[in-house]
């Protein structure tokens, strides 16, 4: 059984050290990359949320009442016509918080991929460290 010879024993620590750095270094990069495109799921949530309040103001104002004046013509009253569009319209603006609030979500910004590759690195570190 050979033994490793005790003088390249600096060589192999500046060795890990580069290792460890040069990994450091990409997992930042792959932080840096995960957090650029959670903020562009952000905008996106962010831009339904916008959408969903000109679509209520603008549904609101444009079309409630000619729906209304459509309803009351059929033979309902004013008040429930103008009841009746009102709650289609807040339904549908509704929808579309939702869809914004999932986009905005904690865990649907999480840098889960960055998470999981620190944790392996961290687990192989002790594994390494144990040999």
């Amino acid at each position: 059984m050979s033994h490793p010879d005790p003088r390249q024993a600096p060589n192999l620590f500046v060795d890990a050290i580069r290792h460890f750095s040069n990994l450091m270094q990409k997992e930042l990069h792959l932080a840096k990359a995960e957090l650029s495109q959670n903020i562009s799921r952000a905008a996106m949530g962010l831009a339904f949320f916008a959408v969903a309040g000109l679509l209520a103001l603008t549904a609101l104002n444009v079309l409630a009442g000619a729906f209304v004046a459509y309803i009351a013509a059929a033979g309902l009253g004013a008040g429930t016509a103008a009841l009746i569009v009102g709650a289609v319209l807040l339904v549908g603006a509704a929808i579309l918080v939702f869809a914004g609030k999932a986009r905005l979500s904690a865990e649907a910004l999480k840098p889960t991929h960055t998470m999981q590759n620190i944790q392996r690195d961290a687990a192989t570190l002790k594994g390494a460290g144990h040999v």
